[in-house]
């Protein structure tokens, strides 16, 4: 019996795969990418930002601890936008961005997003630097037909090489 448990748990696991980069879910997700990491992260654009985040936002940093969605829009608007002497950017990694559908019943309710990033920094007058490396999970939910950012691991950070 538990070699057909496992059986059907891997047919399942299998038959759930990434979407392809040219289907409507791809492009929404790259879309939503785009509000929170450049729009959001690299521009500073906080209204853009805060209107792609789900009111009860939880993001996991491996180096920053947790926080909740009024404490994340804080530590945007201190840490990475409000540093008058450098600027910090984020660039995702070319073909890193996968997305899977989650439905229930057919019903597409959201989409699990993972990807790689870099970061990048600039202080005034100088050239600018590689600083560093992550990779994320995001899990998107669609919220009054609208995509929200709801759950956010952010891990594996690492100085450049």
């Amino acid at each position: 019996m538990k070699h057909i448990q496992l059986l059907l748990l891997f047919i399942t696991t299998a038959s759930i795969a990434q979407v392809e980069t040219t289907s409507e879910l791809y492009q929404q997700m790259q879309q939503m990418d785009s509000i929170v990491f450049d729009a959001g992260f690299n521009h500073c654009d906080m209204k853009a930002l805060e209107a792609a985040l789900s009111e009860d936002l939880e993001f996991y940093h491996d180096v920053a601890g947790t926080q909740n969605k009024a404490e994340f829009l804080k530590a945007m608007a201190t840490n990475i936008c409000g540093n008058p002497s450098a600027k910090i950017t984020r660039e995702l990694i070319p073909n890193s961005l996968q997305v899977f559908p989650l439905a229930n019943n057919n019903n597409l309710y959201g989409a699990y997003v993972t990807g790689e990033h870099e970061f990048y920094r600039q202080e005034k007058g100088k050239e600018v630097e590689k600083t560093g490396y992550a990779k994320f999970a995001s899990y998107y939910e669609l919220q009054n037909e609208t995509w929200k950012l709801k759950r956010v691991f952010s891990y594996d950070h690492r100085a450049a090489e």
